[in-house]
């Protein structure tokens, strides 16, 4: 079985990693410095006090060759609309598409651009590129979320991150589990950057301001035909118990000036007809002007 993993940042990264790791037969697809110290080097994770490096196979996707069997894309989610058109080539009808990009409606694109088996999916881990060639990875937190109506597919994928030795859920409803990762996420990830402080801190001193703005999201799910309303206070209870640095992926890109989620996770609630989301159009209208000055 031949897998891609498009993208090798903090998640494609790890995954790609783990799967090289394993004996996989994957292909990694980035760009620029981090590519080519991979290509040069292997890549390095490095997991609390622990580290390990493995060859990977890397390529830009102008690069690709022949047909992949698995393509997981791990792109930022304002890329996966380009990411999968310039794999398209290279994926047919019997190819299993997932993405674990951070939003909601990744699977819709990706079923948009492409005539692959596509599932739906979604992953918890917290890293990010430390370096060129580096993979840091905090805390003991993985899980990789996936499914469809598809079984077979659902199966083809959960063996690969079996054979990984990486914890993976197949529910059967993956709308409601996508909504699960995402009312976290979309929460956290605009209230660090909006504070730009790290998640525990945001919520030891923003606890409040929190619960309300998840409850917005809650709210924007429910209208979505999902009931996540006990996923506030899971996801206050998680924001308790991180390691004091860990932050979110916008966070570290506003800290560096480069392009964000930020119309994923914090626009799509803030744009969101039909309920009011008042604090979530404050701080993404905040964010906006910062990200529109940078």
């Amino acid at each position: 079985m031949r897998v891609a993993v498009v993208g090798l940042g903090g998640v494609g990264g790890y995954i790609a990693a783990s799967f090289a790791k394993a004996g996989i037969d994957v292909t990694g697809f980035g760009r620029g410095e981090h590519l080519a110290v991979i290509q040069r080097d292997g890549i390095i994770i490095v997991e609390d006090e622990e580290q390990w490096s493995v060859h990977l196979n890397a390529k830009e996707l102008r690069e690709a060759e022949g047909i992949y069997d698995v393509v997981l894309f791990c792109v930022k989610s304002y890329d996966l609309q380009e990411s999968c058109e310039a794999l398209r080539e290279h994926i047919n009808e019997q190819s299993v598409v997932l993405s674990f990009s951070n939003g909601v409606n990744n699977g819709d694109i990706l079923r948009s651009c492409s005539r692959s088996r596509v599932l739906d999916g979604a992953v918890y881990i917290l890293s990010h590129i430390e370096k060129a060639g580096v993979i840091r990875k905090k805390g003991k937190v993985f899980a990789a979320v996936f499914g469809g109506k598809d079984t077979n597919a659902v199966e083809e994928v959960a063996a690969l991150f079996e054979e990984a030795g990486l914890r993976y859920k197949t529910p059967a409803n993956i709308k409601e589990a996508l909504w699960k990762k995402y009312i976290f996420i979309a929460a956290f990830a605009s209230l660090t950057s909006y504070y730009d402080k790290p998640i525990k801190q945001v919520y030891e001193e923003n606890k409040e301001e929190a619960k309300a703005l998840l409850r917005e999201i809650a709210a924007v799910a429910k209208e979505e035909g999902v009931d996540i309303d006990e996923e506030v206070q899971k996801s206050l209870d998680v924001a308790s118990k991180l390691p004091k640095d860990a932050s979110s992926s916008m966070h570290l890109d506003f800290q560096n000036g480069k392009k964000s989620e930020l119309e994923s996770l914090s626009g799509f609630i803030a744009k969101k007809e039909g309920v009011d989301t008042p604090l979530m159009e404050k701080i993404y209208r905040a964010l906006l002007d910062v990200y529109n000055k940078s």
